[in-house]
């Protein structure tokens, strides 16, 4: 559908001091009166242009030669829109898979379109003479040798369209293809996770932007990313970035440059000899001579050159007389106007242009922009009746732009700073005051908190109305609670003695870029381009190219001095003897054996450096009253010493469940056993010496197994401390960011980057008036070793849904298809009989007709 931008809508804004989103009429989240949109992340969404949108996520673009027809690849295939009227004339998807993070071409005659899959194929598409495309060749590019598939990005075409030059991301190479007869011709070695390609206009060199830099040398700190090694720092976080200068000749590197971090997008002005390349993760622009193949010049390209990080920059768009290079600033929703100083290297950003969710292609012609935004209008396009609402329902667009003249980039530019919430970031950097006294979440970082200990327990996959539905308080509805009362006493306990947040949300869709959330407060350009199908990497700690140049919470902690401990955050635990079945592990505990052991399997160095050894990750076959246990031993020997981090995460990821697969705990006895260690942790701590000064904060990492009938990204969230609003309902806005920005106001650190620091603390669940009232868990109602039955057993509707369980992907947190594993969840607590709530499954519901939320200068 189409929709008339708008650029000046009139938005409320309401001074408070407090620094928090206030619940008023009629702003809400999700879609405004004037076509804005509120997102999760608390940012305001006001495209300039014309704004196109279709279903998926779309991550790059390309023009036909006579300029009538846009083809915009996104995460399922090839969208083609006219122009002129502004439609979506065709949606061609992959027959297999989806497609990759970037490359998209046409051919010079305009008669194919060549696209890379998110496998191993470059596919070509062949014109219509009605306009239409079809699928043609499917070319094969080789595997990596360090197994599985290449995964094809960037593409490049010679001038006279018969070569195609494709960026191999796991192969770490070029691929020189032959497109008249679909064979690769020759392989380049390149940088590490080749992206983008260009090649100047006489064929005779490429360059190659490599988001992992150069190959490591002997000695140096590594990582590995999809089967290669990178480079990184002590925080695991990757630290080179690179262009590759290929000699088309000879087949071989003349030069590796280095740049900015993750480096991306490339725009090449052959005339005056400059190569810009998009820094994503260093929110830079790097100028290259492509004389001297030296870097020029460095832009930077936030909305405030006070800012932290944040912006990320991944697509570049250079007008034709090579004067105004326009940058997707994914991170601030807005595309940067720079206009290049080609004599003395000191370009300026004169102003930014709003656009949608997370722009990450951006075309230019001279007189318009092409926008593509990654995420949209996010999780909003309608599905089949049979399936409802769902957060993978992707709502992607696409802005058509005029180029603005001084006095409109002018106007956009102010727009661009409210809505990226530029004020509120700055404001959180503001210094703190000397003589205040201790409060629960101090105004300014620095200052004095009540607290010197934080509890952050990090669970899997619950949205709100699964857990809290019949609370009997609060915006909950019963009819789609799963997990209630008599599954979950002590959330339902914690959430009465303590505060109810009913309007608190996931800033993320699943475990890849939800732990991401919850432990950078960011997601990464990596992360945003995967969804085509996460052939690199789905990252659980273990991909460095997947994170945030600011790194983690606990950085930011032990750089500040601060003590952190973790408990199985990022570990992939194995049970030793390696075939302990749920049952052994759970006699073996429950008797009082303890005779299996587990092996750590923690990605990131620094991470595994403070993680208790014994303390097992994620892994269905483990209880989590076990790991509850093992650290409330820790606990009562941090008594014993009179000392106790400052930090501590505790990672209990139980209530993620294993479906109905025979032989596993049933759905409601693994959401009992996630309970009671949760119940168990808190009483041991609220009992402890500690407790006086001590603040938990309990999240879902994702909401994706689920569904709510405000907003499939709303979630459960609790905060547990003396000073904690008792019985309070608390629906003030937060989200995971908030958790964070909060977690990092108590410790006197710095909020970790845009993201953190723009959202909302949350002072509205404390109270300066303490009770020191500790918590005394509650028994399970549920056994915790009622199992699934074997299939023989079973009748024609639940062995189907045990089937379908015994497919599902449990090696990594949320591999599960969502919408399949929320069925199973719903008919085995509910019934086959049952029918599934399609209205309410998914990312946004019923669309938050209810939710009233203000933006406000002090947030």
């Amino acid at each position: 559908m189409r929709v008339a931008g708008v650029v000046s809508a009139v938005v409320v804004i309401v001074l408070c001091t407090s620094g928090i989103l206030a619940q008023q009429s009629p702003v809400k989240v999700g879609v405004q009166q004037d076509n804005s949109h509120i997102v999760p992340t608390s940012q305001l969404l006001r495209p300039a242009g014309d704004s196109l949108q279709f279903g998926g996520r779309p991550v790059d673009m390309a023009l036909s030669p006579d300029g009538r027809t846009l083809y915009v690849k996104d995460n399922r295939g090839i969208v083609v829109v006219d122009v002129g009227t502004w439609k979506v004339r065709q949606e061609l998807p992959v027959a297999r898979g989806g497609s990759s993070m970037q490359g998209i071409a046409v051919s010079p005659d305009g008669k194919r379109v060549y696209l890379t899959s998110a496998a191993s194929q470059l596919l070509e598409a062949v014109a219509q003479a009605d306009g239409s495309l079809q699928w043609g060749k499917s070319i094969d590019m080789p595997r990596p040798s360090a197994g599985g598939e290449s995964y094809p990005c960037g593409i490049a075409l010679s001038a006279d369209g018969n070569t195609a030059y494709v960026a191999l991301s796991r192969n770490n190479s070029l691929a020189v293809v032959d497109l008249r007869d679909g064979k690769v011709v020759a392989q380049i070695a390149v940088g590490v996770a080749p992206f983008a390609v260009k090649v100047s206009a006489d064929g005779r060199r490429a360059y190659v932007s490599n988001w992992g830099g150069r190959h490591p040398r002997q000695g140096e700190k590594t990582a590995e990313t999809s089967g290669t090694p990178a480079l990184v720092d002590s925080r695991g976080v990757a630290v080179s970035g690179t262009v590759s200068v290929v000699d088309l000749q000879t087949k071989k590197v003349v030069a590796e440059i280095e740049v900015g971090l993750q480096p991306g997008g490339l725009a090449l002005d052959e005339a005056r000899g400059r190569l810009y390349v998009a820094n994503a993760n260093s929110d830079t622009v790097s100028v290259i001579d492509t004389g001297s193949l030296q870097v020029v010049e460095t832009i930077s390209v936030r909305p405030d050159p006070s800012l932290p990080f944040g912006s990320m920059p991944d697509a570049l768009a250079l007008t034709p007389d090579g004067n105004t290079l326009f940058v997707a600033n994914g991170g601030n929703n807005a595309v940067a106007v720079v206009r290049i100083d080609h004599r003395r290297n000191r370009s300026r950003v004169e102003g930014f242009i709003p656009t949608g969710w997370y722009p990450g292609a951006v075309l230019a012609d001279g007189k318009r922009l092409f926008v593509a935004n990654i995420k949209g209008l996010g999780s909003r396009r309608p599905q089949p009746e049979q399936k409802g609402w769902n957060v993978y329902s992707f709502l992607g667009t696409v802005n058509r732009v005029s180029v603005p003249d001084r006095r409109r980039l002018a106007r956009y530019t102010a727009q661009v700073k409210r809505d990226a919430r530029v004020p509120q970031v700055l404001r959180a950097w503001e210094r703190s005051q000397t003589g205040k006294k201790p409060v629960p979440v101090p105004e300014r970082t620095g200052e004095p908190s009540v607290f010197e200990h934080v509890v952050y327990i990090i669970k899997e996959n619950r949205t709100y109305d699964q857990v809290f539905g019949a609370i009997g308080k609060g915006d909950s509805e019963p009819s789609l609670c799963v997990f209630g009362k008599e599954v979950t006493p002590n959330h339902h306990a914690l959430a009465e003695q303590f505060v109810l947040l009913d309007n608190y949300y996931c800033n993320g869709v699943n475990s890849a870029d939800g732990h991401a959330w919850s432990t950078e407060g960011n997601a990464t350009a990596y992360l945003e381009r995967s969804f085509g199908g996460w052939t690199r990497s789905y990252p659980f700690g273990d991909d460095p190219l997947s994170y945030s140049s600011t790194g983690f919470l606990w950085d930011h902690v032990l750089a500040a001095g601060l003590s952190f401990r973790n408990y199985g955050e990022m570990d992939y635990a194995e049970p030793v003897p390696a075939d302990a079945s749920f049952i052994d592990i759970y006699r073996d505990f429950t008797e009082g054996k303890r005779s299996i052991r587990f092996t750590q399997n923690i990605g990131v160095e620094n991470l595994r450096r403070y993680s208790c050894p014994g303390y097992p990750g994620w892994n269905m076959r483990i209880p989590d009253v076990l790991r509850a246990d093992v650290f409330l031993k820790e606990l009562r020997e941090f008594e014993r010493k009179g000392y106790f981090p400052n930090l501590v995460i505790i990672y209990l990821p139980q209530d993620h469940t294993s479906g109905t697969q025979p032989g596993m705990p049933t759905p409601r006895a693994h959401v009992a056993d996630n309970d009671l260690a949760l119940g168990r942790i808190v009483e041991g701590i609220s009992k402890s010496r500690f407790w006086q000064k001590t603040c938990i904060f309990v999240i879902e990492d994702d909401p994706q197994d689920g569904f709510d009938h405000v907003d499939g990204h709303r979630s459960l969230c609790l905060v547990i401390s003396p000073y904690t609003r008792r019985g309070a309902v608390v629906s003030e806005f937060y989200n995971q960011s908030s958790v964070l920005h909060t977690i990092c106001r108590i410790l006197g650190v710095p909020p970790m980057n845009q993201m953190v620091a723009m959202s909302p603390v949350m002072t509205a669940c404390f109270t300066e008036k303490p009770d020191f009232t500790p918590y005394t868990a509650l028994p399970n109602r549920i056994p915790l070793d009622e199992l699934n039955p074997p299939l023989n057993t079973l009748n024609r509707q639940q062995r189907y849904w045990a089937e379908a369980s015994l497919r599902l992907p449990l090696d990594k947190p949320d591999r599960a298809e969502e919408d399949l594993l929320n069925r199973i969840l719903w008919h085995a607590v509910k019934g086959v009989d049952t029918p599934y709530p399609v209205e309410f499954a998914g990312a946004h519901g019923k669309g938050l007709s209810a939710r009233g939320l203000v933006l406000e200068e002090g947030g």
